[in-house]
């Protein structure tokens, strides 16, 4: 996996992510980071930006890093708490979102993220970068099917909240004890079989024009609300 940017890649040095290779632009002068690489000892290869450019759809600021592919968390992992608080991501497609959400999720001291194997987004480079390097300070476990996955949880005692437009409002819920909040796919929300899986649906009132907020604006909005109604 390539990781890339000056900031994400001074995190990957001054922690413990095995590093296989370095691409520098030939014009590269950060001397923090060409130090560090140095003390390591890894690989550097010289290039063009424009050979960067090929290699990763985003701002490389002149350094990409390949590392091992992100090594994902186990759900028996992120249950382990007595009361954990858990995201759950329907099918989010847009990297941007995903490590938006991860931040949040870090911020906030989210247990865990569950995520599809299938038709959704998985930690990558841009992903990483979004998240401003806290996509390895928060467990991401991957699953085969959510369905399945939220009958789990239940079973063990979580509450599932749904998020849609049609739902209470998000204040008004209790977010005590195991809970599970959902997140809907950006366009088509949560899938049917999902939602009617859900104890409660959480809906944030809109009161201008706009009737729907980003994705990871809106995940954010409510899990700071849950961790808020946690403390009282």
């Amino acid at each position: 996996m390539y990781i890339y940017g000056k900031n994400v890649a001074y995190d990957a040095l001054t922690g413990k992510k095995k590093i296989k290779k370095c691409f520098l632009d030939k014009d590269f002068k950060e001397n923090e980071i060409l130090s560090l690489l140095k003390q390591k000892k890894i690989k550097i290869d010289y290039v063009m930006k424009k050979d960067l450019d090929r290699k990763v759809n985003g701002l490389h600021q002149g350094i990409i890093l390949e590392i091992e592919d992100y090594q994902y968390s186990s759900l028996d992992s992120i249950l382990k708490k007595e009361n954990p608080l858990l995201i759950i991501l329907d099918h989010i497609e847009d990297p941007h979102n995903f490590g938006a959400i991860i931040r949040t999720c870090e911020a906030a001291g989210v247990d865990g993220i569950i995520i599809p194997n299938d038709r959704s987004v998985e930690v990558n480079g841009t992903v990483v970068k979004t998240s401003v390097g806290t996509a390895d300070r928060v467990k991401i476990v991957r699953v085969t099917n959510l369905v399945n996955t939220i009958k789990e949880l239940k079973k063990v005692g979580f509450w599932i909240f749904g998020t849609d437009m049609e739902g209470s409002d998000y204040t008004s819920l209790d977010y005590r004890g195991k809970t599970a909040i959902i997140c809907g796919n950006e366009g088509k929300g949560m899938s049917r079989l999902v939602q009617e899986n859900c104890d409660f649906i959480a809906t944030i009132p809109m009161n201008g024009t706009v009737n729907s907020l980003n994705a990871s604006v809106a995940t954010a909005i409510i899990v700071f609300e849950a961790v808020k109604s946690r403390r009282g």
